[in-house]
């Protein structure tokens, strides 16, 4: 993806940092725990759950299927972290009304935040108005106490000119973050395209936040990323409210360099095993 100058130069820079202790605490606050495997159980949500509270501090929230926010509500009853679930996912292709009813449903159930998948096979083939229309119906639903996180699948589009167009119309549409990607997609999350994507932000000069998921494995890879944000964004921007990244693989990594191993600790602080990736 071709860049112009200023961002290639911060993005250089970025490419350049080193996860530390500090940064790895931080980046475990701005992180959604993520499993979205096709034979996820319940089981395999409880275990994420327990997981998201670590001996560093507590995960920003936990991405599961929607048949598994009622189980992750239970399990994470009391302890501050926020339930985010997929829509329209991860194809990004059913219609507005399917999309309303499955986020409705999903918030009824307990969840906090929506992803839901930008039809961005019609925006690439040239509609605009079918897939705006998916993501108001989709604002719509969400009402205006549950964020709603637009996922563009970056790495669908062949050129940056039409990402920073969809990611502008989904930001007019009401999206609240920008997503680069579902994960399921390769490439998935690359530095280009969070440059992109946080320079449209900065250019609306609206509250909308950004998350980085898709491949995000290592705190260094974290580091990168947090380093862009500031980079473009400013000192002090990316928290909670405003950066995430979706990740089922990177906390350990993360605990690793904070100096808490590796294990992800859970509630009581004992090893808890990992669900296996889900393409994040």
């Amino acid at each position: 993806m071709k860049l112009p100058a200023d961002l290639q130069r911060a993005l250089d820079t970025a490419a350049a940092a080193k996860a530390d202790v500090k940064g790895a605490g931080r980046a475990i606050g701005l992180l959604d725990l993520t499993s979205l495997n096709d034979d996820d159980t319940d089981q395999t949500v409880e275990a994420l759950c327990k997981r998201a509270v670590t001996p560093a501090g507590k995960v920003a929230a936990v991405c599961i299927w929607p048949r598994f926010v009622k189980t992750a509500r239970k399990a994470l009853k009391g302890s501050g972290v926020r339930i985010a679930t997929v829509v329209n996912f991860p194809t990004g292709e059913a219609d507005a009304a399917a999309v309303a009813a499955e986020t409705k449903a999903a918030i009824k159930d307990g969840a906090h935040e929506i992803d839901m998948v930008l039809p961005h096979r019609a925006f690439i083939d040239g509609a605009r108005t079918q897939p705006m229309n998916v993501v108001r119906a989709c604002r719509e639903a969400c009402g205006a106490e549950v964020t709603m996180k637009v996922i563009l699948e970056s790495g669908c589009f062949p050129d940056p000119d039409l990402l920073a167009w969809a990611a502008r119309d989904a930001i007019a549409a009401g999206a609240d973050f920008l997503k680069t990607s579902t994960g399921k997609v390769q490439p998935a999350a690359t530095l280009e395209a969070a440059a992109l994507l946080l320079h449209v932000i900065h250019e609306s000069g609206k509250p909308v936040g950004f998350k980085a998921a898709g491949g995000i494995r290592d705190a260094d890879g974290a580091a990168a990323y947090l380093a862009l944000a500031t980079a473009i964004q400013g000192k002090g921007w990316a928290k909670p409210e405003t950066f995430r990244f979706g990740a089922s693989g990177l906390l350990d990594s993360l605990l690793a360099v904070a100096g808490h191993g590796g294990n992800g600790g859970g509630k009581g602080g004992g090893a808890v095993a990992q669900p296996a990736a889900a393409g994040y």
